[in-house]
């Protein structure tokens, strides 16, 4: 699944998925003298709201800015980011998977008779 190509919807979901893997990322600060954990603030810095925002537009040409602006941010992730945002998408590769997984979509060998 190196090379994926998205579609606005794809590109919605994905976005959305990255949102929620980069918030989950945390971070000590002290503030008034006590520790705080504090949500990751990584996808405000990519502007992922702002693409979300283009993605979910009404007009052609905005979405099709922020289909743009996704795909142009997806490969400058790190692999497990990338793992992450797709286990959460639930997208996997069936190349990947064991025989016996449901989701591979291939034919169990014929009993020996």
């Amino acid at each position: 699944m190196d090379s994926i190509e998205f579609s606005v919807e794809t590109a919605i979901e994905a976005a959305e998925a990255l949102q929620k893997t980069l918030a989950q990322r945390t971070h000590r600060k002290k503030v008034m003298g006590q520790e705080v954990i504090r949500p990751g603030q990584l996808g405000e810095a990519l502007r992922l709201p702002a693409i979300i925002a283009k993605l979910r537009s009404k007009q052609a040409r905005r979405r099709e800015e922020g289909l743009d602006d996704f795909q142009s941010l997806w490969p400058t992730l790190s692999p497990t980011t990338h793992e992450k945002v797709l286990g959460e998408m639930d997208w996997y590769d069936p190349r990947a998977l064991d025989w016996d997984d449901k989701r591979s979509n291939r034919r169990p060998t014929p009993p020996e008779s």
